[in-house]
């Protein structure tokens, strides 16, 4: 299993508890910081970088950064 564009922050951390710190590092360095926010319940990847005005090929390097983790 990789972590994919549609996947909500939430399921993310879900499916990969064992890692859930160092995603977070990821998200955090890309100035995701609603891991513990509402909003990642029904939030994917790819809507809250875009919210945060990040461009498709850093939304593209964010998902590579967080598949390494796993």
């Amino acid at each position: 299993m990789s972590i994919t564009k549609d996947m909500t922050i939430q399921e993310i951390f879900y499916n990969f508890p064992d890692k859930k710190d160092a995603l977070a590092d990821v998200l955090m360095q890309v100035g995701l910081g609603c891991c513990g926010c509402a909003g990642a319940q029904f939030e994917t990847i790819e809507q809250g970088l875009m919210a945060h005005g990040k461009s498709q090929e850093e939304i593209n390097k964010t998902l590579s950064d967080l598949n390494s983790v796993i």
